[in-house]
């Protein structure tokens, strides 16, 4: 069964292409990594499936499933009636996403509902100092107003949790716990995540699909072990290879040349084209449909011809068997 489903969304924002044609489907217990460079739509793409975007984005055409509700259609109360039984958000800074006015034990009790035992959802996510419960979130560390937004997140156990980076701003020596914490509760409640990252290497051990997203579009999609292993796109190749934190001692990087597109409206082609090694003239004027490449489907028009040349770099990420 589908709980998410994005089909051919585009999202402006003001002048500039925030989406542009982007799918996307997250089925019920698998957890998904949405992946790409800054711009790239990711963190658009995730708050779109809620609903949750900016005044300034404009919907142009496509639609948004949860649970087959059309999110972009519903009225206000059915809207929040969707959220609260079906979605959960963690976002990247934690202390931004908590109500600064507000107790920790007074935020999560509004979740909850009259009757609902704060300390055991905070015990989950080993905050069981009690002080916890009566600190703003001023007060705490970011690890711990991060556990807090995962406390908040899973307390209603959604259908579908959306985490944009959660860990991303916290130290080092906490984010492996935090990541850990997120994919166990998960599990417990039988939740779906979309976890959008920058961390190819995490991604590859915890998620069973991945989604690499360039340029508003999804360029590829398919199992993890595929995806990150043996790319379909240029573009997944290029980014796995220039990912430090999958570096080998001693390899050297390989960048991803040029810079990431700004688009004002729809790209004519492949908004790969211009950073591309194998582009030829069609790729700069013809946008390329989805084709199926192994497991993963691939938006290029020589995923094909490129098959088995896209060796797999040295430096890209280990994905756990």
């Amino acid at each position: 069964m589908s709980l998410l489903s994005v089909r051919n969304l585009v999202i402006d924002y003001a002048r500039t292409r925030a989406l542009d044609g982007a799918d996307l489907e997250v089925t019920q217990g698998e957890t998904v990594g949405l992946v790409g460079e800054s711009g790239s739509g990711k963190s658009t793409l995730g708050s779109a499936a809620g609903r949750l975007l900016p005044q300034s984005a404009r919907r142009g055409e496509g639609e948004v499933l949860v649970a087959g509700e059309p999110v972009f259609e519903l009225p206000a109360t059915r809207l929040r009636h969707l959220r609260r039984r079906h979605l959960g958000f963690v976002f990247q800074d934690p202390i931004a996403s908590l109500d600064p006015t507000m107790r920790v034990g007074a935020q999560l009790g509004l979740v909850l509902g009259r009757g609902g035992d704060v300390s055991f959802h905070l015990g989950r996510v080993r905050l069981d100092d009690p002080r916890v419960v009566r600190s703003y979130p001023h007060q705490l560390s970011g690890g711990m107003a991060q556990r807090v937004a995962i406390a908040m997140a899973m307390a209603t156990a959604p259908d579908l949790l959306i985490a944009d980076e959660p860990t991303a701003a916290l130290d080092s020596q906490v984010r492996e716990e935090v990541s850990n914490m997120v994919f166990s509760l998960a599990a417990e409640a039988g939740t779906s995540i979309l976890w959008l990252s920058h961390d190819l290497p995490a991604v590859a051990r915890r998620c069973d699909r991945v989604a690499v997203m360039y340029g508003g579009r999804v360029v590829e999609s398919g199992p993890a072990r595929q995806v990150l292993g043996n790319p379909a796109h240029p573009y997944t190749a290029a980014l796995a290879g220039s990912a430090p934190a999958a570096a080998a001692h001693g390899v050297r990087l390989e960048p991803v040349p040029g810079r990431p597109p700004v688009l004002t409206g729809p790209a004519e082609g492949c908004a790969f084209a211009p950073r591309c090694p194998f582009a030829e003239e069609r790729c700069e004027h013809e946008r390329p449909a989805p084709v199926r490449i192994r497991e993963q489907d691939v938006l290029c028009h020589r995923a094909a011809d490129l098959e088995g040349t896209l060796a797999q770099r040295r430096s890209a990420p280990e994905v756990s068997a």
